[in-house]
């Protein structure tokens, strides 16, 4: 197969820093958090809540998110760690790649709601607010694939096709140097459903949940086809990838819960931080009562006028 161009790989997965070396995988996550946190903040004050709120509730859901998506990867590639030849320590190295999304935001929901319920937030508030930078994060997170040359597609011949080394190539096609950039098609799409989920919340007022089920359909919607495309090693169940029925099922809850959550609770929250309010109408009392005294002092004076 002659491919007239093609993408290339980097030559190492590390950028340094001076002496210091900085993984390209975990560099691409860590752009991808600041990203999720500066647009859910921007959201989230827009909507009527405080600055700052959304950082403060991501020292919970990151954290968490992290330890998630390391726990799905290991116990659905546990053949990667546990075994003759394979060592267990391994499940720790986070930074060689390794971080399956289901678990990141099954947990990472977990430490968010934590987060909320110590400042009396509803999470589905929250979620709405910072589902766009979530995904923003996963088009950013995705070029630590590159990095790794890992989770790419089929071999292809295509102007845009990636080029992989040769100890990165699959045991079945050593020969073949090109495959599609699945990590590429995936990040391009997750650009997309972030503006998708900002338009929609913006034209049709979205509240309760369902801005952020709009980006869980629209997620699991590419990465159902994009999944279809890898050639990496994975379970299979009815001769389709485990995270191919992953995503059918959470697209499915997504809209079942949108559908729902619309007929129950139609709108959009008026109140997202309700200590916003109080401390709003705190400030403007005595400013607001000034007038009305200096008209009673008025009224007064004038009635005890002969």
């Amino acid at each position: 197969m002659e491919t007239l161009a093609f993408i290339p790989s980097p030559s190492a997965g590390e950028i340094h820093l001076g002496p210091l070396p900085l993984r390209g995988y975990a560099l691409c996550i860590i752009l991808g958090v600041f990203a999720a946190v500066w647009l859910g903040g921007r959201r989230w004050v827009a909507r009527g809540g405080r600055p700052g709120t959304v950082a403060d509730i991501a020292v919970w859901a990151v954290p968490f998110g992290l330890v998630g998506g390391r726990l799905y990867h290991v116990i659905t590639d546990y053949q990667l760690y546990f075994g003759e030849g394979r060592n267990p320590v391994d499940a720790l190295r986070i930074w060689d790649g390794g971080l399956g999304i289901w678990g990141a935001i099954a947990l990472g929901a977990l430490g968010a709601w934590i987060g909320c319920r110590r400042r009396g937030i509803a999470l589905p508030a929250y979620a709405d607010a910072v589902a766009p930078g979530i995904v923003l994060a996963q088009a950013l997170g995705r070029w630590g694939n590159w990095f790794n040359q890992e989770l790419y597609g089929r071999p292809t011949d295509l102007p845009w096709a990636l080029k992989i080394d040769p100890e990165h190539r699959p045991v079945d096609t050593p020969d073949l140097a090109t495959y599609h950039p699945t990590f590429l098609y995936e990040s391009l799409w997750c650009i997309g459903v972030a503006l998708l989920v900002i338009w929609a919340d913006r034209r049709f007022r979205l509240g309760h949940g369902r801005a952020f089920a709009v980006y869980v359909a629209g997620y699991t919607a590419g990465r159902f086809w994009t999944e279809y495309l890898r050639v990496d090693d994975a379970h299979h169940v009815l001769g389709m990838r485990l995270n191919n029925w992953t995503a059918l099922l959470v697209f499915l809850a997504a809209v079942v819960y949108f559908v729902l959550s619309a007929k129950k609770r139609p709108g959009r929250e008026e109140v997202v931080e309700p200590d916003v309010d109080g401390a709003d109408s705190a400030s403007a009392g005595p400013s607001s009562k000034e007038p009305e005294s200096s008209s009673e002092s008025a009224s007064s004076s004038e009635s005890a006028s002969p």
